[in-house]
């Protein structure tokens, strides 16, 4: 039962961080917040899975609310805090197996963006951090131990196009003997994105990736595809919708996305 909520669990966090980017895209961009600037992102997300197996059918509800808060510490470096509150149900035919809610582990994270050409409008940044002890492990909401990793990103801008890459790596230290047996300590991900600006106010966007496998021995390593809308209401106001879908099963088959951002100095 531990490792089962656990497994839910974790999606829920893949689905909200570590690695925070412009909602709903989960590949992250280089930009930062400027010397003293400040943005608060408030996000959520639904997400559900069913299959048969053996005429039982297996119902999963996964969902998650978090806020997020990037602080510019210089016009290149931002100081970014998150942290999720996470609810999750198990259902096999009519029978209720898993049923937990509860704050999740937090992350700090640190956004560097060491290199950038106004010319080519290419810029690379790197964001190492890591995810705090704050989730109860036995509800499977954390994993109950300090763990740590880093994302490599890189920006194009090719006028109202914009592209985002993503490669990233992040070690788990798992509390219980359950988990340790069963999930992989060391967890790669990888990710493109796109943006298209047909305004000032709208832009859609477009994210793919994939990343290690939870489970030890899986060869399904969980697949995604994102789409969705981003609207300024105004300069420093932003509201967004996606849906995110699994490319196969080892990933939630759909979750929708919603959340504002607020920047303001």
């Amino acid at each position: 039962m531990i490792m089962k909520q656990y497994v839910m669990a974790a999606a829920l966090l893949c689905c909200a961080a570590p690695a925070y980017a412009a909602h709903p895209l989960v590949t992250d961009d280089t930009g930062t917040q400027g010397t003293g600037g400040w943005q608060v992102e408030c996000t959520t997300g639904f997400s559900s899975n069913s299959e048969t197996d053996g005429g039982i059918t297996i119902k999963e509800r996964e969902n998650e609310a978090a806020v997020v808060v990037s602080f510019g510490v210089a016009q290149n470096i931002d100081l970014v805090a998150g942290l999720p509150y996470l609810w999750y149900q198990n259902q096999e035919g009519q029978l209720v197996t898993a049923d937990e809610s509860g704050i999740g582990d937090m992350t700090v994270e640190l956004k560097w963006r060491f290199f950038e050409s106004e010319k080519s409008g290419f810029s690379l940044a790197v964001k190492p951090g890591i995810s705090l002890p704050t989730g109860d492990a036995d509800k499977g909401l954390g994993v109950g131990r300090v763990t740590g990793g880093a994302v490599l990103i890189a920006t194009k801008e090719l006028g109202p196009l914009t592209l985002h890459a993503n490669a990233g790596y992040h070690r788990n230290a798992y509390e219980l003997d359950e988990d340790a047996a069963a999930c992989n300590k060391h967890v790669w991900n990888a990710s493109i994105a796109g943006e298209y600006a047909f305004s000032e106010k709208l832009r859609a966007v477009a994210d793919i990736g994939i990343e290690t496998a939870e489970e030890k021995g899986s060869r399904t390593h969980p697949a995604f595809v994102v789409g969705g809308l981003i609207y300024s209401v105004a300069e420093n106001f932003d509201f967004d919708l996606g849906i995110k879908g699994g490319l196969n099963d080892a990933e939630p088959d759909t979750a929708l996305l919603l959340g504002v951002a607020a920047r303001f100095n």
